[in-house]
């Protein structure tokens, strides 16, 4: 039987969260320098590119049909950016709440179309609340070095207090579900396994360079209709002024270790491009990803 395009990512995926499940039982863990640099290597190759897509659920929904509409637009999108960088600055603790809850939500669209509300939030909130279980300490670590122990601390007592009813929530979803679809019961399944086993940096890359990117990118290309060689065109611009920005972003950094820099700038960055992609994107998964009937061309 063929799998859909959808069906096989999802395949995909759980075969290497099952595979890095079981690396991260039998084998120690990586050096925390060597583990850094295979995640912000994943995430910036694999992860960051799905949200220069952005660029087509702007032209569908928002009918830019001019060049000032579009500098509107980016300049809307960066100012929410920057609001962003502006709050994990000033108010570090709300700063990473925020970044967390909103984290759930939008994961929470990686699961398969018609299901409910309840079982999107256990399903996207594996990803953030599960690490916490088994890895509290390094997770105190990751998050000390992003916004301070004072914001991490108690925030990760938080996630501690709710991960056992979280992984009791998910093992029935994983039940429930392997009653309508085995696949994507293995897919709920896969999440929790490497959540729970591999390292909560290594973790989030796995899911978010192997989940979360492409099966956007494949939901993106279905719904905006175009090849992906137009795709690729589309998204070179928004990868560059990424670019540009992230080498403005460390120059600026406080003087740190170079680990403690590099995850400020990867997570403020994703979390300060996170809030206008879900502008855009939620709206789009909220309809189903239903298309207008009607989209305006690109601007030349």
């Amino acid at each position: 039987m063929t799998l859909s395009p959808l069906r096989l990512q999802g395949f995909i995926f759980s075969a290497l969260a099952l595979t890095a499940t079981v690396f991260s039982v039998l084998l120690a863990p990586m050096a925390p320098s060597h583990e850094w640099l295979l995640a912000s290597g994943l995430i910036v190759l694999l992860g960051v590119p799905h949200g220069a897509l952005d660029p087509l659920f702007a032209q569908t929904l928002l009918r830019l049909n001019s060049r000032a509409a579009w500098l509107g637009f980016v300049a809307l999108y960066l100012l929410l950016a920057a609001l962003v960088v502006v709050l994990w600055w000033h108010l570090p603790l709300v700063f990473l709440i925020t970044f967390l809850a909103v984290s759930i939500l939008h994961f929470s669209g990686d699961l398969v179309a018609g299901a409910t509300f309840s079982e999107r939030l256990v399903y996207g909130g594996a990803v953030i609340v599960l690490p916490a279980l088994w890895h509290a300490e390094e997770l105190t670590r990751l998050f000390s070095q992003l916004v301070g122990a004072s914001a991490a601390v108690p925030v990760v007592a938080a996630l501690q207090l709710v991960a056992w009813p979280w992984l009791l929530a998910l093992l029935l979803l994983v039940v429930r579900s392997g009653r309508r679809d085995g696949l994507h019961a293995l897919e709920i399944m896969a999440v929790g396994l490497l959540t729970l086993t591999a390292t909560p940096l290594l973790g989030f890359a796995i899911y978010f360079c192997a989940m979360h990117s492409p099966r956007h990118i494949l939901r993106t290309q279905q719904y905006a209709g175009v090849a992906p060689r137009r795709m690729a065109l589309v998204a070179v611009l928004p990868l560059l002024a990424v670019l540009v920005l992230s080498v403005l972003g460390w120059y600026f950094l406080p003087p740190s270790s170079t680990d403690e820099r590099m995850l400020k700038l990867l997570f403020v960055a994703l979390a300060a491009l996170t809030l206008p992609h879900m502008v855009l994107v939620e709206r789009v998964r909220f309809s189903g990803w239903q298309r207008p009937a009607v989209a305006s061309p690109m601007p030349p």
